[in-house]
């Protein structure tokens, strides 16, 4: 029963996604052909993830959210009414807060409070993590390089090169895009699905 409730609430949330898409779409009076040529998609595959018959993959809905003019969070937040309010899980010992938006089968989409500095010890999983900086700037320490990552901007590397990251110059925001292995790397233990959304900690 569990599972069967967490399921039906992945498949509103894909589907309040394609259907913000053709809404925002229609709102500026675009053709299919008109978005897809500022998302440098094909008229047919913006057709298919619209109606469903085609799964959205990340660097797609970055790039149909920036034509748009709207963001990834604003895309792929909840609009079922139990979820209307997303609480923080703080974790005051790492110097994060998290607000966890949406689980599915294959990844975990996050927003994330960082206030702590990079941390010294680099960590290596199975996978890949995705973000972008929605407010302030991360410092990204990959393998041997240290990259800062500013409001607006993004990020996307394998994680089997060593990386850490944390916040640069003050208090950073970012939207994670994580499969299980980052999910559970950077989100910690205590990471819940949709239906069981951790309330605030102390």
């Amino acid at each position: 029963m569990k599972q069967e409730k967490q399921e039906k609430q992945e498949g509103d949330l894909e589907a309040n996604v394609r259907s913000r898409i053709r809404a925002l779409r229609l709102a500026r009076g675009w053709s299919l052909d008109e978005l897809a040529a500022s998302c440098l998609l094909s008229p047919s595959t913006l057709s298919r993830i619209e109606t469903g018959h085609r799964r959205i993959a990340l660097d797609q809905l970055t790039a149909i959210a920036r034509a748009l003019g709207t963001t990834l969070d604003h895309l792929v937040e909840s609009g079922a009414d139990d979820d209307v309010v997303i609480r923080p899980h703080r974790d005051a010992a790492r110097g994060i807060t998290t607000w966890l938006l949406s689980r599915d089968r294959g990844q975990t989409v996050a927003k994330m409070r960082i206030t702590r500095k990079v941390p010294e010890d680099l960590r290596v999983h199975p996978g890949r993590d995705w973000f972008t900086v929605l407010s302030g700037t991360i410092m990204l320490r990959l393998g041997e390089r240290t990259i800062l990552v500013g409001t607006n901007e993004a990020a996307e590397f394998s994680t089997m090169v060593p990386h850490a990251f944390g916040a640069h110059g003050g208090p950073a925001e970012v939207l994670c895009i994580l499969d299980h292995e980052g999910e559970r790397s950077h989100l910690g233990p205590h990471a819940t699905g949709p239906a069981e959304r951790p309330g605030p900690s102390n």
